[in-house]
């Protein structure tokens, strides 16, 4: 498990359960961007445990930030262990393969809007869309 999991874990404060460390294990060695159900499919080969406990736990990680939930549009929720930056993903409209990409500006928000209505604004979701270079070369 990479280092920065580990110290978010312990500062946590949230026990080391089997399925918990199931589902990180799943997102750290079979890739990132994967959706709950792939997850659980993972994972339950790994430990017998209820798609249940699968989401528990994925909400109880996004919850402590320990991982991060993103919601492309029309496509199922995926998560992924990079956390505590500001970075953003590219997303192939044909394949679905998701790739991260560091924010150009660096500092979040990275968008600053016309008006912000009072809110006081701590974060912009930045989504690229288009083809990978494989769906390019199969078009």
């Amino acid at each position: 498990m990479h280092p920065e999991v580990k110290e978010l874990l312990r500062k946590s404060k949230m026990r080391l359960t089997a399925p918990r460390l199931a589902v990180l294990d799943v997102l750290e060695h079979e890739g990132k961007h994967r959706d709950a159900e792939f997850i659980a499919a993972a994972a339950r080969r790994r430990l017998k445990l209820s798609r249940q406990a699968v989401y528990d736990n994925l909400n109880a990680l996004v919850a402590a930030g320990i991982i991060r939930r993103i919601e492309p549009a029309g496509r199922p929720a995926l998560y992924e262990t990079r956390v505590g930056d500001n970075h953003h993903h590219l997303i192939c409209r044909r394949c679905y393969a998701t790739v991260d990409i560091d924010c150009a500006v660096g500092h979040a928000p990275c968008l600053q809007p016309s008006e912000d209505h009072g809110f006081v604004i701590d974060e912009a979701e930045v989504v690229y869309w288009g083809l990978c270079p494989t769906c390019q070369q199969n078009s």
